[in-house]
């Protein structure tokens, strides 16, 4: 277990952003981006029938964007409201890095030249009074607002409804401007954070003064706080530090009405936590503009190593010994059968857990085209394992925490995994682009249930995808981890691979749909920490029931009565 002396965040959660806009068809800084190995190519011909695409995906300079439709004056009263007419941006390449997110439809479309829905124009408000006299413009023009952080949604959050409703037009509210670290509390132990911070930042930020958020998601090199906020997020670290909504005590909240502040302290029984009613709410109540936070010091030991369990629910059964009894590492995570075998926990070495692409395509093979007897390999199931903190409070839990996986079956496969692993973590989604560009198809979706339900909404989710997928001729490759554990529960991650097919957004909606029933019939959520977005509305709506869905449009009645705040994301609209 290495000690460090109060390290900077940066130096020990290595991230590799140095372009400000994300590629525009992909997945962070292209300087990051890398090709699959020969091998990895090899195994996806041979064990999913993956073929190169047949056409190159659209470039920049050829996609046919239609033109703003907001008129001159329109843009003119964006403008004064945000500050000047540097704050409105119209050209075609900030449209485009603004359409959609970065989900694996999100990107096929956009590769394919599809960018009839880009927003009419990017808003850069510079502060809390501009972002509501935006709104305020917006509301009276009848103009639709989706408000943007990272751009990391993978579930429609970026994508309104925004067809039939009356609009004049859609524009981007970009909050990158809002970027500084406000205040820090260090009694009490919280910051300000506005919320277009990037994760990186904050975290340099608090870590010049000595402390850490502790959130650090797989997209951490890009998201922004407001973004944490608005969907709920959870970290990597949530076993240690807990999730977003966790951490939040206090929000700013923009509306066409006007200005919510809540949070005068840490807890409060004067009434309903208006606070939950916003976390979540995923811009459609309202624009977040600033976030407090609670903060922790930085910890002076982090230490990361991995356990083998002969089985998925060998590992689970150890992790909710953990959970419930204790101790909790600051990270916790368990990848099933396949997930192992694959190595997608480590994607620098992806191909095989033991780093060979073609000893994973031969144990593959023998499990069957659609990978339905992966399971029953010898190798189990890679448990990852992290403790952060005092050097020796950190040993101590590390400690008490080895006698309980050992009790449970497991295997200390020392250090080397969890250090792999660590410094890896950012990598899944470069490679989930590289999967596309070799002409795979590749996406992710997840739940979360209580333990009892745990195994079988593992295997009807499971099944679904399995099922849908090889009737449409692309039988895939099902992983799953565990990397969020509570006393009650945890959740489900589930990454999908095959090959693309003939119609392959067609066929994920129909597997998607399929996963979806079986999460809801089965007693999951429909989304852990991915959100709802427009994706996953149908089965919120069903989660929620209808008084549930009234309330909400309630809320939202009285919030923001035009209705343009990010139409049909998380509820249907009031005419639908």
């Amino acid at each position: 277990m290495r000690t460090e002396e109060s390290p900077p965040a940066e130096a020990v959660r290595p991230y590799g952003r140095t372009a400000l806009d994300m590629l525009w068809n992909g997945w962070g800084d292209p300087a990051e981006a890398a090709p699959l190995p020969d091998g990895v190519r090899d195994l996806l011909r041979d064990l999913l029938g993956v073929r190169p695409a047949d056409t190159p995906p659209a470039a920049l300079a050829d996609l046919d964007v239609p033109a703003p439709r907001v008129g001159a004056d329109v843009l003119a009263a964006l403008a004064r409201a945000a500050g000047g007419a540097a704050s409105v941006l119209t050209g075609v390449p900030d449209r485009v890095r603004h359409t959609r997110g970065k989900s694996t439809p999100d990107l096929l479309r956009i590769r394919a030249g599809e960018v009839a829905d880009a927003p009419d124009a990017v808003v850069l408000p510079g502060g809390h009074d501009e972002v509501l006299a935006v709104l305020r413009v917006c509301a009276e023009r009848r103009v639709a607002v989706v408000p943007f952080g990272g751009g990391t949604s993978v579930t429609g959050g970026l994508a309104p409804d925004a067809q039939g409703g009356g609009f004049a037009g859609v524009v981007a509210l970009d909050l990158r401007r809002l970027d500084r670290l406000t205040a820090l509390d260090e009694v009490a132990r919280t910051a300000v954070l506005d919320a277009g911070l990037r994760a990186p930042e904050a975290e340099r930020l608090l870590g010049e003064r000595g402390f850490t958020l502790g959130h650090f998601p797989q997209s951490f090199e890009w998201a922004t706080v407001g973004g944490f906020a608005a969907t709920r997020g959870s970290g990597q670290a949530s076993a240690g530090y807990g999730r977003f909504d966790e951490m939040v005590v206090g929000l700013t909240v923009a509306t066409p009405e006007g200005t919510l502040r809540l949070g005068r302290a840490p807890r409060s029984a004067a009434g309903p936590d208006l606070r939950q009613l916003v976390l979540g709410s995923e811009g459609a109540f309202g624009v977040i503009t600033s976030v407090t936070v609670r903060v922790r010091p930085l910890p002076r030991v982090r230490a990361y190593e991995g356990w083998r369990f002969g089985s998925f629910d060998a590992g689970a059964a150890a992790l909710r010994a953990l959970a419930q009894d204790g101790p909790l590492p600051t990270v916790l995570r368990l990848s099933d059968e396949t997930e192992t075998m694959v190595g997608l926990a480590r994607p620098e070495d992806i191909g095989a857990a033991d780093g060979s692409a073609d000893e994973a395509a031969d144990e593959a093979a023998a499990g069957g085209a659609d990978g339905s007897a992966a399971g029953a390999r010898p190798g189990g199931c890679l448990v990852v394992t992290g403790y952060e903190g005092a050097a020796g409070e950190a040993a101590d839990r590390r400690a008490a925490a080895h006698v309980v996986l050992r009790a449970a079956g497991g295997e200390l496969l020392g250090a080397e995994p969890g250090e792999a692993w660590a410094q890896g973590r950012y990598r899944a989604p470069y490679l989930r682009d590289a999967l596309l560009d070799a002409g795979a198809f590749a996406e992710t979706l997840e739940t979360a249930g209580f333990w009892p339900a745990l195994p079988r909404l593992y295997e009807a989710v499971r099944g679904a995808l399995q099922e849908t997928l090889t009737a449409a001729g692309t039988p895939p490759l099902v992983m799953c981890h565990i990397s969020h554990v509570y006393e009650t529960g945890a959740s489900l991650y589930f990454t999908v691979v095959g090959a693309r097919g003939d119609d392959p957004l067609g066929a994920w909606e129909r597997a998607k749909r399929a996963a979806g029933d079986a999460i809801l019939e089965r007693g999951g959520t429909i989304s852990h920490h991915h959100g709802v977005g427009t994706d996953h509305r149908p089965w919120y709506a069903r989660e929620i029931g209808p008084l549930g869905v009234a309330a909400l449009r309630a809320v939202k009645s009285a919030l923001d009565p035009a209705g343009v705040l990010n139409p049909g994301v998380l509820l249907p609209r009031a005419d639908e």
